[in-house]
């Protein structure tokens, strides 16, 4: 047990880049990182020891997003006042480049960010994304494609989700 919880330890740093990636903000992250490791550690059982506890840890911290982003959905927004932040001044290119980049990654539809973080942040493979996910291996290269390429144009034009050019699909539509 001692050697699980260490492995499931050795795994916050990755979880807290992830739902910060997700949430977009510090305090949400941190949230959702400790619900993350609270039931994780209230399951521990479910985990299969031997195996790395990444994708298991990456599919809880998944489900608790989407069951926050459902809930916050039936609710009216509340924001308060710790929640505005004031942006520094640009202190260079490069922290020019990572704002662009983190808001070209909050401009993407949750489905696009969630597997262009999961594989090109966190480098999980394309079965072990889509066991997180719970969607079919195909489902993840095509929303990974599609992901790479809406970003390229929101960071080559410089633009959020709203102002998309015209031959730009800025959602995704679910085909039966």
């Amino acid at each position: 047990m001692p050697q699980q919880k260490e492995a499931i330890a050795a795994e916050i740093p990755r979880l807290r880049r992830y739902a910060r990636a997700l949430t977009g903000a510090d305090a949400e992250a941190d949230d959702l990182v400790q619900e993350t490791l609270a039931r994780a550690l209230s399951r521990i059982d479910q985990w299969q020891t031997g195996e790395s506890p990444r994708k298991w840890l990456f599919s809880i911290l998944h489900n608790l997003h989407v069951d926050t982003l459902r809930r916050s959905a039936r609710r009216p927004q509340h924001l308060s006042i710790d929640a505005t932040e004031f942006a520094p001044a640009a202190v260079g290119n490069d922290l020019g480049t990572r704002r662009d980049l983190d808001n070209g990654l909050q401009a993407l539809s949750p489905e696009h960010r969630q597997v262009l973080l999961l594989i090109g942040l966190e480098g999980l493979s394309y079965a072990e994304a889509a066991d997180v996910l719970d969607v079919p291996i195909g489902t993840i290269m095509s929303r990974l494609a599609r992901a790479r390429e809406r970003l390229r144009l929101l960071m080559q034009c410089d633009i959020g989700e709203a102002d998309a050019p015209p031959g730009v699909v800025t959602t995704l539509r679910r085909v039966k």
